[in-house]
């Protein structure tokens, strides 16, 4: 089991910026891939960035290319979603997910994610 924890949300002027976290616990010994998803209201679910466990390759959906930046620190069990440049369209719960089975390609829909956390709202303002 792991366990994950999302927090750094919360209000900002368009243009602005804020730094998520996602602490994980439990078995964090295993190599896990992180994903960043958001799901706005009436919206599903849609995959915004990814990291492998090494960190080495990182993915992004094409709409925050540029402006947001996926990092981890395996040392402190922490996977984090660097937004700059918000605009009001970023608005929606963000959430982090762990996938702890072996995939070759990053997976980008929610069903392929074994673990959740319980998300963070963000709310950009225009």
């Amino acid at each position: 089991q792991v366990q994950l924890v999302e927090s750094g949300g919360g209000l900002v002027q368009a243009g602005g910026s804020l730094r998520l976290s996602c602490a994980a616990s439990g078995r964090t010994s295993s190599s896990y891939t992180v994903g960043w998803f958001r799901q706005a209201p009436g919206k599903e679910r849609e995959f915004v960035a990814g990291i492998t466990w090494s960190g080495r390759s990182t993915y992004y959906t094409d709409s925050v290319k540029g402006r947001f930046t996926i990092s981890r620190d395996n040392a402190k069990n922490t996977v984090y979603l660097q937004m700059n440049s918000l605009k009001p369209e970023d608005t929606a719960v963000y959430y982090c997910a762990a996938r702890t089975r072996f995939i070759v390609t990053m997976p980008r829909s929610p069903a392929e994610y074994d673990y959740w956390g319980q998300g963070t709202q963000v709310t950009v303002s225009s």
